[in-house]
């Protein structure tokens, strides 16, 4: 019976455990959005993942949507996250870099006064947004045109070009939770005509684009997918999520990427649904799980087959060590959610290490 603790063939290389650590947003790269050493000693705590995936990294500049998110598209940048990747391998990890561009959750006031851009001028309504002027509204985004989504790619491939100089294990594109490339996917926000607009095989073509845009640079055995079609998070909804994730589950396997990463809910719990069935049933590459997982059930997805690995994201978090405390049946800290997005380390590399207690000796 396969467990959370035996070794995975992701892609190019095999993984020492199914135990992942999602993409976290931690908002600790500063206003020039630079990777630094206080993120190189939160990653190299929790190495023994089996795969980290780092947080939500811009692709390209002026495209914030978290004020003090990291960037991967200067030299800066590159040597910035070049810190992290030699710490996570210098303790025995793998970690890959998720590329993104926030599309209508970019704000102009975190971006020199950029109007956002998306599929279509919907604006965000559900959410607001942290800026230096305090939590303000999301402002109406400009739909791209056609002509201009040749350069998106190009950004992306660029971003995958500079993960890799930075010492990446690979790229994990970000497909979910209402940013350009999901907001381009899901029929909610996607109210355009022309090639990227109407069928489902139009919405996901810019999807696709990026997907290809890196492999190209790394191989499609280094390239993951993120995916969140049930989530409402950044005022999203899409008419028909069980379909649309079994359909797309069934096209990406031409890519033979190196994982697909599925969110199974809703944030805000507006949307159900059972998406994790029909995407096993159609996918027949790596299915990574994510939203919401104990142990336990982490376990029994992976022993039923029907994940092959399960990203946490809270609890690796709080856990720096998870994978040992899972093993082990350890008590987990709770993680603090003041600290989620502040400034330096407290609530970042603080959190501390389960130490097993010693075996008691017979009298």
């Amino acid at each position: 019976m396969t467990t959370l603790f035996d070794p995975l063939q992701l892609g190019a290389f095999s993984v020492p455990n199914r135990v992942f650590m999602a993409p976290l947003t931690r908002a600790r790269a500063g206003e020039a959005h630079l990777p630094n050493a206080m993120m190189a000693e939160h990653y190299a705590q929790r190495a023994s993942a089996g795969l980290l995936i780092a947080e939500a990294t811009m692709a390209m500049a002026g495209n914030s949507a978290f004020w003090k998110e990291p960037g991967i598209h200067s030299q800066a940048q590159v040597e910035g996250w070049r810190l992290v990747t030699d710490a996570v391998h210098a303790a025995g990890g793998r970690i890959f870099l998720q590329i993104w561009h926030g599309g209508r959750a970019c704000h102009p006031d975190l971006n020199g006064d950029a109007q956002p851009v998306a599929p279509s001028a919907i604006a965000i309504t559900s959410d607001m947004v942290y800026t230096p002027k305090g939590k303000v509204a999301y402002a109406v985004p400009r739909a791209l045109r056609d002509d201009e989504l040749p350069g998106i790619v190009a950004g992306f491939r660029q971003a995958a070009e500079n993960a890799k100089a930075a010492g990446f294990d690979g790229v994990e594109v970000h497909g979910a939770n209402g940013y350009l490339l999901d907001a381009f996917l899901r029929d909610g926000s996607n109210q355009r005509s022309g090639p990227y607009g109407g069928s489902r095989e139009n919405r996901a073509r810019l999807m696709f684009e990026v997907i290809e845009a890196a492999c190209s640079v790394w191989g499609s055995d280094r390239v993951g997918l993120r995916l969140s079609p049930l989530n409402s998070f950044n005022s999203m909804i899409d008419s028909d999520p069980v379909g649309l994730t079994t359909w797309l589950a069934g096209e990406l396997n031409r890519f033979k990427l190196a994982y697909l990463h599925l969110m199974r809910g809703d944030f805000k719990g507006l949307q159900k649904g059972d998406l994790m069935t029909p995407a096993r049933a159609a996918y027949r590459g790596v299915l990574v799980g994510n939203m919401g997982y104990s142990g336990e059930e982490a376990a029994q997805a992976v022993a039923a087959g029907q994940l092959d690995a399960v990203a946490f994201g809270v609890p690796f978090l709080a856990n720096p060590d998870l994978p040992a405390r899972l093993r082990a049946g350890a008590p987990l800290n709770k993680a603090n959610p003041a600290t989620f997005y502040t400034e330096g380390p407290a609530g970042y590399t603080d959190y501390p290490y389960w130490q097993p207690q010693p075996a008691t000796q017979p009298a």
